[in-house]
C-alpha cells in the first residue's frame, strides 16, 4: 500500500489497536501479550482487538490468562523487570481496582526505589465509558486515581491514528503505561495511521486552531468538543482545540501557549468533575497565566455520582454538548 492510498484508508480504534500490537509483536522480540481472553481459541478478546495475534505469534506471546487480574497483572510487572516488555489487558477500567497494589506500590515506584536502576516497562491496555447501560462497576473514568501516582504515565487516544501511534509510543516507553481506551468510540472510522511511526508520549495535538478560546480534552470528549466548535463558529467565535492525548505528564507548553493566545479556557472530560484532570489543568493555567485571562477556566464534567444504570439517569449524569457550549459562551461573556 503506497502512502497516498494508506492516507486515504479508514478504520476504526479496534483495527488500530490490533495493528500496533501486531507491528509491535512483529519489531520485538521481547514484546509479550496476554490478559482475559486475548488469544484466538477464547476469541481474540472481548471485542477482537487482539484477534489473529496468538495464531501469528504463537501462545508464548500472546496468551489468556485465568480471571485474576491481581495475579496476571504481578507477573506483567515481574516479566517487564526480567527484560520483557508485556502488554497486559484489563478488560475494564473498574477493574484496575483489584491490582491497585501491583501498580501503584510495585510497577510505578521500582525505579524511584531502586535509584534509576530497574525499569518496568509495562503496558496496561484497558476501557471504559458510559452510554451502554454498563452501571456503576463497570463505566468510570479513573484516570485521576493514576495521575496522582509518580512513575506511571497516562495514555487516552481519541481516534484511530493516535491509538495506533500512541499504543507503539507506550510499548516503547521504558517506564509503566496505564493506556485507557474509549468504549464508545471504538467502532468511528478515521484515517489509517502510517504504519510503524509511534507518537512519543506527553505531547498534546492541537486539532483545530483558533483565536477566541482554547478547548481542551480528551478521549470521549474529543468526539464532543469539535460538534460544539462548529455550533459556536456560526456566531463568530473561534475556538481552538487541544486533545491531550497524554493525560500524565501533560504537555503544558502546548496548553499555555494557547491560552497565552486566546486568554479563555475550558477543559471537558467525562470523568466526574470533583478532583479530575480539569481542575489540575484549570489550576496550573491559573498559576501561570492568571493577569493575562479575560475568564476564570470552565470545567466540563460529569456528575459527582457513581455511573446510574438506567438509560435516562446515565444520559443525566454525563455531561451535554449544551453544557459546553454554555461553558465557552460565559468565558466570552
Amino acid at each position: 500500500m503506497n502512502a497516498e492510498q494508506n492516507a486515504e484508508q479508514k478504520i476504526n480504534t479496534i483495527q488500530a489497536i490490533n495493528w500496533a500490537l501486531d507491528d509491535a509483536l512483529a519489531k520485538h522480540s521481547n514484546v509479550i501479550l496476554f490478559g482475559e481472553e486475548v488469544a484466538d481459541p477464547e476469541g481474540g478478546g472481548v471485542l477482537k482487538a487482539t484477534q489473529g495475534l496468538s495464531s501469528k505469534y504463537g501462545a508464548n506471546r500472546v496468551r489468556s490468562t485465568p480471571i485474576s487480574e491481581m495475579g496476571f497483572v504481578g507477573a506483567a510487572v515481574g516479566a517487564a523487570i526480567a527484560g520483557m516488555r508485556p502488554v497486559a489487558e484489563i478488560m475494564l477500567m473498574n477493574f484496575v481496582a483489584v491490582c491497585m497494589d501491583q501498580i501503584t506500590n510495585h510497577a510505578a515506584k521500582l525505579r524511584f526505589m531502586s535509584g534509576g536502576q530497574t525499569h518496568v516497562p509495562l503496558v496496561l491496555r484497558t476501557m471504559t465509558g458510559t452510554g451502554f447501560q454498563q452501571g456503576g462497576q463497570h463505566s468510570d473514568f479513573l484516570e485521576a486515581w493514576f495521575c496522582h501516582t509518580p512513575g506511571i504515565k497516562v495514555v487516552m487516544p481519541s481516534n484511530p491514528a493516535d491509538a495506533y501511534g500512541l499504543m507503539l509510543g507506550a510499548i516503547e516507553d521504558d517506564d509503566p503505561v496505564l493506556y485507557v481506551e474509549h468504549l464508545a468510540s471504538y467502532w468511528n472510522p478515521g484515517a489509517a495511521p502510517k504504519r510503524g511511526q509511534a507518537i512519543a508520549l506527553g505531547k498534546a495535538r492541537i486539532a483545530r486552531p483558533g483565536k477566541d478560546v482554547t478547548l481542551i480534552g480528551y478521549s470521549r470528549s474529543m468526539l464532543d468538543i469539535p460538534v460544539v466548535a462548529e455550533t459556536l463558529a456560526k456566531d463568530g467565535i473561534d475556538c481552538e482545540i487541544i486533545d491531550l492525548r497524554t493525560v500524565s505528564p501533560l504537555d503544558m507548553e502546548t496548553i499555555l501557549n494557547s491560552v497565552k493566545k486566546t486568554r479563555r479556557a475550558v477543559v471537558v472530560h467525562e470523568a466526574v468533575r470533583s478532583f479530575g484532570v480539569g481542575a489540575e489543568v484549570s489550576a496550573r493555567i491559573h498559576e501561570a497565566l492568571f493577569r493575562e485571562l479575560k475568564a476564570p477556566v470552565q470545567r466540563v464534567a460529569s456528575k459527582d455520582s457513581p455511573v446510574p444504570f438506567a438509560k435516562q439517569l446515565e444520559a443525566a449524569f454525563i455531561y451535554s454538548h449544551a453544557d459546553i457550549e454554555q461553558a465557552v459562551r460565559h468565558t466570552m461573556a
